[in-house]
């Protein structure tokens, strides 16, 4: 299969080191693009599981794929998120095309991109570290609900669905939230005089624009690998929202083989 071309590609929230993480999917994703620059937004590898020792080899894939893309020439910027924020105490290292970051700017199609994983807004909506590692666990308990369901369901011969997807759509609180983080980036990132702000965070891939105090600013997310399996690409000067079941439709991508997405099974008991 030929590889798109593409100026930038974006991907946040890949979770590697979790049961969750869909690895197989995003490497067979990543083998079919050829971007000019790479940016990691954030909890790309999950420090905060990292002690329980899951690492399948479809997860070590995924490092050998961005690896081979930096030693390939391509700028690799990895910017930090709170499931990885234990690498922030490194940030500004550069390691040959891998460069570590908290933050990142980016000129494209003449516009002032700002590149963040949205961690950092959290306070400002009212949900400090505690109430932040709360909903975390609960998102991942519910992440880990949908693994059995699904892993049911697949012996059954029936569909992938999506718990998580499930409540964020149908809950209003959930909805709020998810409004309310909007419009948080949206009016820092007019504040500091950007034309797009650029996160992940939230796992809810989405791309919208609004004027604000006059000034027109466009908001991205790149949505996760975990439940929405999205990434944000650049190219021909326009960004546009791509999703791992369009991409399968469009015969754009492959369905990794049966063994590459064993991990994410539960664990036998």
């Amino acid at each position: 299969m030929s590889k798109r071309r593409v100026d930038v590609v974006v991907i946040s929230d890949v979770h590697l080191g979790t049961r969750a993480s869909r690895a197989a999917e995003l490497n067979a994703y990543l083998k079919t693009v050829e971007p000019g620059t790479l940016v990691l937004n954030g909890d790309i590898v999950d420090l905060w599981d990292f002690r329980k020792g899951y690492w399948p080899e479809a997860h070590t894939k995924v490092i050998r794929r961005i690896l081979k893309m930096a030693v390939d020439g391509v700028p690799v910027h990895y910017v930090t998120g709170n499931h990885d924020g234990a690498l922030r105490r490194y940030t500004s290292l550069c390691l040959g095309a891998v460069n570590l970051v908290d933050r990142l700017e980016l000129d494209l199609g003449g516009r002032r991109h700002w590149f963040l994983h949205g961690d950092a807004f959290d306070l400002a909506l009212g949900t400090g570290p505690f109430l932040s590692w709360v909903g975390a666990r609960s998102y991942d308990s519910l992440v880990t609900l949908g693994i059995g369901v699904n892993a049911l369901r697949r012996m059954c011969g029936m569909d992938r669905v999506s718990l998580a997807d499930a409540f964020k759509r149908n809950l209003p609180a959930a909805r709020s939230h998810i409004a309310r983080y909007q419009d948080c980036c949206l009016r820092a990132a007019a504040a500091r005089g950007y034309d797009a702000v650029v996160t992940g965070h939230i796992h809810v891939p989405g791309m919208c624009a609004r004027s604000i105090e006059g000034r027109e600013v466009a908001y991205l997310n790149s949505g996760d690998w975990v439940d929405s399996l999205s990434a944000l690409e650049f190219a021909n000067g326009q960004w546009s929202l791509v999703r791992w079941n369009d991409l399968l439709e469009q015969g754009l991508v492959h369905a990794p083989h049966l063994e590459d997405t064993l991990g994410v099974l539960p664990a036998a008991t």
